[in-house]
């Protein structure tokens, strides 16, 4: 049985429903977060709880628990679906923060009302060895989303559809493209290895600053691995030695075919190798206690 948080109850997530008049389901008025948790330890989760309250202050939303509230929250889910998770209890939790549900459907903030809080867990799949292998294809698409995309809000229509073309292409993840510049995917952060250099876009507005990906560029730092924060430009991506996609649930991706052409050797390179290796250390750490 699978069980879900909803409003200060732990209750079967068959059982979990939310009014219609929900602002979250009326208006997308709401943010998320998602945590991996490696052994039940929860992954990075000062970073990931920072994430969560700039995404509220963002959307001008007080946060409704507190920062032992969520962690007792998290934690008791994680203990609930341990069997669920299997022996490594890998898992990964996804909550969400609505406005919550007023009586009159209105655009503006209602006054008086609860937000809507909700949280559920769910096993970590194993990694697919065939991306190790092979890597994945990408394909480059118009970004056509907001200009707060440092938001994690739940509106994600445009980068829903987006990404649904890059599959219907027959890709793993589309990279976006604004005035020229690689931003980032449509649920991932974007590296590339140029001139014998790790690079990722620097933060903006444009793009969601990426828990995995701020740990890349530590690691990288702290390993001798030459990285910058440097715009990148849509023009320069085939000719990358190595692409990179990173997301707390997918990690590190290698792309390795770009819009039909080959990207590197065609197989996940060297960087890549590393830097997948610096990773697992760090999450063997996790699971231990020694980091988090």
């Amino acid at each position: 049985m699978a069980w879900v948080y909803l409003n200060g109850r732990i209750l079967p997530l068959e059982e979990a429903c939310v009014p219609v008049t929900d602002r979250g389901f009326l208006f997308g008025d709401g943010v998320y977060e998602v945590i991996p948790a490696y052994g039940g330890r929860l992954f990075r989760w000062p970073h990931h709880l920072q994430r969560l309250q700039n995404s509220l202050d963002g959307i001008r939303l007080a946060n409704p628990l507190s920062d032992a509230q969520w962690r007792d929250v998290l934690e008791e889910l994680l203990v609930r679906n341990r069997e669920e998770a299997g022996a490594d209890n890998d898992q990964a939790i996804y909550l969400q923060v609505t406005r919550g549900s007023a009586p009159k459907r209105d655009h503006c903030f209602p006054r008086e009302i609860r937000a809507t809080v909700y949280a559920l867990s769910q096993p970590i799949p194993p990694p697919d060895p065939a991306i190790a292998r092979d890597g994945v294809a990408a394909v480059t698409l118009a970004d056509n989303r907001w200009s707060r995309c440092d938001i994690k809000a739940v509106t994600l229509l445009p980068n829903v559809l987006l990404r649904q073309q890059a599959v219907d292409a027959g890709a793993a993840e589309a990279i976006l493209i604004r005035d020229g510049n690689a931003i980032e995917g449509t649920s991932s952060n974007l590296f590339v290895v140029r001139d014998n250099r790790l690079c990722t876009p620097p933060k903006s507005d444009y793009m969601l600053p990426g828990i995995t990906r701020d740990l890349v560029l530590e690691l990288a730092a702290d390993n001798g691995m030459a990285c910058d924060e440097t715009e990148i430009r849509a023009a320069s991506l085939p000719q990358a030695e190595e692409i990179w996609i990173t997301s707390s649930t997918r990690e590190i991706v290698p792309v390795t075919r770009l819009d039909g052409r080959t990207i590197g050797t065609g197989e996940p390179g060297p960087w890549w190798r590393k830097m997948s290796e610096l990773y697992r250390d760090y999450k063997t750490e996790v699971r231990a206690g020694r980091a988090h």
